[in-house]
């Protein structure tokens, strides 16, 4: 089925902390999608339980955080045998829990930054990252580069409701990669006016600045690339993510995280890559379709 011809729902709000990026994420792909005569219901989701109306072929899911990159709604929807957009359960469950991801990732031969779960215990000298298990959108993450910060980080940690894991900070240039299919989109580079790439810098309007195409050398693109592609597939991804790396001064990356629902905000890195790459908004929704849909009717006859 033509993705033009679909009746879509466009799942978007859900219960984390992300709700509200979570809607404008939706609220963008509802706009794009009708741009092009595309069917669509926007569902406000609001609690864990996702109601998708009758009828419909599928669901395009703009749910970020807990109930939405987790893989908890896409096995609910699997189970109900609705069509959704982006990967399965198993992926989604697998890149959401960054400790799991770090060993099926490191598995792979996939680079990464030394990480393990922090505890009270830790005994980790400055300077390195203390940031949530699972979680999105850069929330409850402290850079620690002294022990007065140490001091400040470890109190937050054990206020945060969920694990906390500590990784060694990589200082340089932040990279961003875009998979749709099976193709690598142009680079996007991220520069924080103050500070790091935190809640209030990626979704406060002139905070950050973004270069895509990133001004790095073609052959070392290339290079970053196969890396987010490889780090894509080490967790059993498919149609869509968006690879985040760290690139020190040497040029040597590191994977942070593989994000299975990308943002699709006017300031998300996504759609600006596929800008980037020549596609425009509509047709970035589309092909997300496009693919799942694919990717459903593959498992259908597998």
């Amino acid at each position: 089925m033509k993705p033009e011809k679909m009746k879509v729902a466009v799942l978007a709000g859900g219960v984390s902390g992300e709700r509200e990026i979570s809607q404008k994420s939706g609220a963008a792909v509802a706009k794009a999608l009708r741009s092009v005569g595309v069917r669509v219901i926007e569902v406000d989701v609001k609690s864990r339980t996702a109601e998708v109306p009758a009828g419909t072929d599928i669901s395009f899911l703009c749910l970020h955080g807990a109930y939405g990159e987790d893989g908890t709604i896409q096995a609910e929807l699997d189970a109900k045998g609705i069509v959704y957009t982006g990967s399965g359960a198993v992926a989604s469950a697998l890149a959401f829990d960054k400790l799991k991801a770090k060993e099926a990732m490191a598995a792979a031969g996939v680079p990464l930054a030394e990480g393990a779960v922090w505890s009270e215990k830790n005994d980790w000298a400055p300077p390195y990252v203390l940031k949530p298990v699972a979680d999105g959108s850069s929330l409850g993450v402290h850079l620690v580069k002294t022990e007065e910060e140490a001091k400040k980080a470890a109190k937050a940690a054990k206020a945060w409701k969920g694990a906390m894991m500590i990784e060694r900070l990589i200082e340089g240039s932040e990279i961003t990669v875009g998979i749709l299919g099976d193709q690598a989109l142009p680079l996007v580079e991220v520069q924080p006016g103050k500070g790091f790439y935190d809640f209030r810098n990626k979704y406060t309007v002139g905070a950050t600045k973004y270069l895509c195409p990133a001004p790095i050398e073609k052959e070392k693109a290339a290079v970053y690339q196969e890396i987010a592609l490889q780090a894509h597939r080490a967790l059993g991804c498919e149609v869509v993510s968006r690879v985040d790396l760290m690139v020190d001064a040497t040029g040597q990356a590191v994977v942070l995280e593989v994000n299975t629902l990308p943002g699709m905000t006017d300031l998300s890195l996504l759609p600006r890559a596929g800008r980037a790459a020549g596609i425009d908004f509509a047709s970035l929704c589309l092909r997300i379709m496009e693919l799942s849909w694919a990717r459903s009717k593959k498992g259908a006859n597998a």
